[in-house]
């Protein structure tokens, strides 16, 4: 009897250990977010106390905060907002990881846990971030290599590659002007860029058309992402009812445009395979691909605003909005910063004389070469792409 009373004793002492390291433990229940793209609040809701540890504090795009003792359970990921452009949530050994994916540059102000009081019932570890201005190095898309891009030339040329989009070709003429077609002008123009670039010695170029030839605009973006292009250019001469409406202006990606991208490139089983994302995790691959299509329109407003300040320093007339966003078919690569350039409205006779007139045509053209340059002096500083690993920790 008292080896059996024994027995049950430590059974129960065994048990009751077993419930209070149990009860020590908590779970993720939800993360909320409050604020905008200056200031952003995120709380994580949780079923018991935790001490937090930040792993990395957002200087590669990515913020991650480890809890103590707390599980992930399945794991949760979605949209952020403000600052946080995605969240996941997952398993690292015994820690709850917090992986935030932001939109900008931020400083942690301050991170601290609120215990369960004034009618909530959990504990709320919070995190407040405060935007910087700079941008991180997770806009900026990650280094391609030979997976993700055609061979560099002979003996690995590493130059940038820019592709030249000439508008409209063949059955499709784009608008008319009083003496000339749209398509005309823009192989014209995309030629003399090409010959512009070339005599410079330090770009490799390839024209999605060099002839007057149809090409189908998802065509355009294919022959851009496949060659494994830094930079997609297309050229273009606007139209308007009004003749007296002149100058030139640049289009980038619209936020609704990006949306608009990231829905077809998802639509195959395969996507993540494009990008040579890890495939293992689709909401991961989601976070990354998300990451990436943001750095590609943070690095295509950078070229619009060098294009734009090179073509007003030759005199170019410009529209009084130079600088414009619409969710167009050619800009919609994830991964390739691209523009389009209105060179001029073939509809405003003055523009249209300075479009057909090669020596005009031409100085426009080394306006965009000059653009090109200062875009290409600005990523000469290292980055590192979100996820790549980062020694130490900041406690």
């Amino acid at each position: 009897m008292t080896a059996l009373a024994l027995l049950v004793l430590c059974a129960l002492l065994l048990t009751a250990t077993r419930g209070l390291a149990l009860g020590a433990d908590g779970d993720v229940l939800r993360l909320r977010f409050g604020g905008d793209a200056q200031r952003t609040r995120v709380v994580i809701d949780l079923d018991a106390s935790t001490r937090g540890t930040l792993v990395e504090a957002g200087g590669n795009g990515q913020l991650v905060v480890d809890l103590d003792n707390i599980r992930a359970g399945r794991g949760q990921s979605g949209q952020g907002m403000g600052l946080v452009r995605a969240y996941r949530v997952a398993q690292a050994g015994s820690r709850s990881r917090i992986e935030l994916a932001l939109a900008s540059g931020v400083e942690v102000e301050r991170r601290f846990l609120l215990s369960p009081g004034d009618g909530v019932d959990h504990y709320r570890y919070v995190i407040d971030l405060r935007a910087t201005g700079e941008a991180t190095a997770a806009m900026v898309p990650p280094p391609r290599t030979a997976a993700t891009s055609i061979p560099r030339g002979r003996g690995g040329d590493a130059r940038p590659l820019i592709v030249i989009d000439p508008g409209h070709g063949g059955r499709d003429p784009g608008a008319s002007g009083q003496q000339s077609r749209e398509s005309a002008i823009t192989l014209a123009a995309g030629l003399a860029l090409k010959a512009e670039l070339e005599r410079t010695g330090r770009y490799r170029v390839l024209m999605t058309r060099s002839t007057d030839v149809y090409v189908g605009l998802p065509r355009r973006v294919e022959i851009a992402r496949q060659a494994g292009a830094d930079l997609f250019i297309s050229l273009h001469a606007d139209a308007g009812a009004d003749p007296a409406t002149r100058g030139a202006s640049v289009y980038t990606l619209s936020e609704q445009g990006a949306g608009r991208a990231v829905r077809e490139f998802t639509v195959r089983d395969d996507w993540h395979r494009d990008l040579h994302l890890p495939g293992q995790d689709p909401s991961v691959d989601r976070i990354l691909l998300d990451m990436t299509q943001r750095s590609t329109q943070n690095r295509s407003a950078w070229f619009a605003r060098s294009l734009l300040g090179e073509i007003e320093r030759i005199g170019h007339p410009m529209l009084r909005r130079s600088h414009r966003d619409a969710g167009l078919a050619v800009l919609l690569a994830p991964d390739v910063p691209a523009v389009l350039l209105e060179m001029g409205f073939v509809t405003n006779p003055e523009d249209e004389r300075i479009l057909l007139d090669e020596r005009r045509r031409r100085d426009l053209m080394r306006g965009v070469v000059r653009g090109i340059d200062a875009y290409f002096q600005t990523l000469q500083s290292p980055t590192r792409y979100a996820g790549t690993p980062q020694s130490g920790g900041t406690p």
